[in-house]
């Protein structure tokens, strides 16, 4: 078997004689008119191209948020709830799957070609997904919109990177953060109103206006430094081929496990076999391919192992809450779907809040190893408040402790990914801020659907031992809605809200363990110094990846 060329190797053709001492005369402080000149050159340079990569960000993260709210209407009339899931599933399953063949690509034939077909084939997939006339073909636009939805977030994350310094990339950073809050907020309210005036196609025709503004800001703005060329270029079809069917099954597991058939069912062990088979083949496949898809090395770095175990960890605690607390809102509170999402807004705040902050603190000073292990800490004392709400604790406790998680994960989300991509050379962070996002990703999926499972096994037990003879609906907790629950008599709604509670509430604690995880994890963390040039400050060596 041959080996493979190590990334050091890669990078080492692209280092000149002299490289070492161009990198010395950068750090050298200028003088006061030309390094203030220089520096605000930059700034007027990056700022468009920045708002033109806000925009295609917001785009990403606007999607599934402005989706939620719509969703009953949208299934409703186009007479496909049983196949509600799937309108989300779908997105999750193609977006997860593109993330690292986006970012090998991009590293190999550059960012701007690759972020023109993410926009362009999730602009198509919004097209269908607003004529489409069923369910089933709602489905299939929903793929393709997940198709360049894998694409616009790695891309935009590794553009800046290709243009911002490392020490200066943490504000744009927390600034990204902060996007993907705002957008959590505005969305559920802007599905609302689309549903309730225009109509729920409009959750896929506002793509259109936004798309096309970030399609101008590509082309027109995008200006990023030219990549080597590459003679014959070699894809890595095969661990393209074999991760992709690895997350397939792992997202189906995730998705399908404890909700359409149990953890136990043939289908979850098939599925759940096939997923290691398929990752046993890539890591074999990885060994010797040319340009690989997710080197095996980086998993020799040890920042990336680390924050990689962390971005796991925020995942499932970040959408296994999100996922779950509105309903919740809902049913307990009695509060309506547009108040439910309101009620989010201290959590989405302080995370915008915390997110710009830290990132200028990062920038400012050039530390950052503490900053998410506070704000894992902090991520830990919000569960730990929240795990103490009742069915009687007034709507104050639930949202300071909503704040509190906010505040934990604004400190940790985009810090995570400027170190990965700190850790590794220029030609491979694409690759790395991919890998960085795949497995977040793949927590987050992993955490919404383990802790469904729990919560509606506990729930499901709890209502049907505290119903009276005959009062259970025959479908279970299933049936369970916030305008079925309020109808119900008073003695019925108080079992089922206090189940609701119970079955829930509890389950959030058990979380704190993987906060615990990322805060030891990280700890472990080496505090190499950020960049002040395009390359990383360190380099990794061939023994650590190849």
């Amino acid at each position: 078997m041959t080996t493979p060329p190590s990334i050091d190797s890669q990078v080492r053709a692209d280092a000149a004689p002299g490289a070492e001492a161009r990198t010395r005369t950068e750090a050298r402080p200028a003088t006061p008119a030309t390094g203030a000149g220089a520096a605000s050159a930059q700034r007027r340079s990056i700022v468009p191209l920045f708002l033109g990569l806000m925009v295609t960000m917001l785009m990403a993260s606007l999607n599934n948020t402005v989706l939620s709210s719509a969703m009953p209407t949208i299934v409703g009339e186009l007479h496909g709830v049983e196949h509600m899931s799937w309108v989300v599933t779908s997105f999750i399953l193609a977006s997860t799957v593109m993330m690292p063949v986006y970012g090998n690509l991009s590293d190999l034939f550059g960012r701007k070609p690759l972020l023109l077909i993410a926009i362009g084939l999730f602009i198509a997939g919004s097209v269908l997904g607003g004529l489409a006339p069923s369910i089933e073909l709602l489905i299939g636009a929903r793929i393709v919109q997940g198709l360049g939805g894998g694409g616009l977030m790695i891309l935009s994350q590794a553009a800046i990177a290709d243009v911002v310094p490392a020490r200066e990339r943490g504000k744009y950073m927390g600034v990204m953060g902060a996007v993907f809050a705002f957008s959590s907020v505005a969305g559920p309210l802007l599905g609302g109103w689309f549903t309730e005036g225009p109509g729920w196609r409009w959750v896929f025709w506002i793509n259109l206006p936004l798309g096309a503004l970030a399609l101008l800001a590509t082309i027109f703005l995008l200006r990023l430094p030219k990549r080597p060329a590459h003679e014959r270029t070699r894809i890595d079809v095969g661990g393209m081929a074999l991760i992709s069917l690895a997350t397939t099954a792992l997202v189906l597991v995730g998705t399908w496990g404890g909700s359409q058939y149990a953890w136990t069912s043939p289908t979850i062990l098939l599925l759940a076999a096939l997923a290691v088979v398929s990752a046993v083949g890539f890591v074999v496949v990885e060994r010797s391919a040319a340009n690989p898809i997710m080197p095996l090395g980086m998993f020799k770095d040890r920042n990336f192992i680390l924050t990689t175990i962390a971005s796991l960890a925020t995942g499932v605690i970040m959408f296994g809450t999100l996922g779950y607390m509105p309903t919740y809102l809902q049913m307990v509170t009695g509060s309506g779907p547009t108040v439910s999402g309101l009620l989010m807004t201290p959590m989405m705040g302080a995370l915008l809040i915390t997110s710009i902050l830290s990132g200028q603190y990062v920038s400012r000073t050039g530390r950052y190893k503490w900053v998410p292990i506070a704000g894992a800490a902090v991520l830990g004392a919000g569960l730990v408040v929240l795990s103490f709400v009742t069915v009687e604790s007034p709507v104050w406790m639930i949202c300071v402790a909503l704040g509190i998680m906010g505040v934990g994960l604004g400190g940790s989300m985009q810090l995570l990914t400027l170190i990965v991509q700190n850790s590794f050379p220029a030609r491979i962070v694409g690759t790395a801020t991919a890998a960085n996002n795949y497995f977040r990703q793949v927590g987050a999926t992993l955490g919404s659907a383990v802790v469904g499972s729990v919560f509606a096994a506990r729930l499901t037990q709890m209502v049907a031992d505290r119903l009276p003879a005959g009062a259970a609906p025959e479908d279970g907790a299933s049936s369970f809605t916030p305008a079925a629950i309020a109808q119900l008599p008073d003695q019925l709604r108080a079992i089922i809200v206090g189940s609701y509670n119970e079955a829930l509430i509890p389950i959030f604690l058990a979380l704190v363990p993987l906060t615990v995880i990322s805060i030891v994890a990280l700890s472990f963390l080496k505090e190499k110094p950020l960049a002040t040039g395009s390359e990383p400050a360190t380099t990794t060596s061939a023994t650590q990846v190849g």
